[in-house]
């Protein structure tokens, strides 16, 4: 019998909590400025599924980056790690929000994360 897909969810650490984000994961190297940790209500900080400091600050949030980005980061998470591991994990077993701090909504790390996940964990349903 087939397993449906993970629920994984991405959101700003700057919107408020809702009981519907089921476990949510801090994926920032970096703490989001102006958040308290009471306020942001996590579960896990996994600062080492966030792309390395060097390409954040590379990256440094520019659009016309994205493209070569988005392909460098996956290679950063396709080496792995055991926190990239534990995300997994944790992402086959319950609903997850991935919370991130950066302002744009399309051109973030989530946006790769979610989708290196999602492909990841189809690809171990089908083994």
């Amino acid at each position: 019998m087939q397993q449906s897909l993970p629920q994984i969810s991405i959101k700003r650490a700057y919107e408020a909590p809702d009981i519907s984000d089921g476990t949510r994961v801090l994926i920032d190297r970096l703490w989001p400025r102006g958040v308290r940790k009471a306020d942001l209500e996590i579960a896990v900080w996994l600062k080492n599924v966030a792309p390395s400091s060097a390409l954040r600050k590379w990256f440094d949030h520019d659009p016309a980056k994205w493209t070569v980005f988005q392909e460098k980061y996956l290679t950063e998470l396709h080496r792995g790690n055991d926190e990239i591991s534990s995300l997994l994990n944790l992402a086959r077993s319950e609903k997850i929000t991935l919370i991130y701090g950066a302002h744009d909504k399309i051109h973030n790390h989530a946006q790769v994360l979610r989708q290196f996940l999602n492909q990841t964990l189809s690809a171990l349903e089908q083994e």
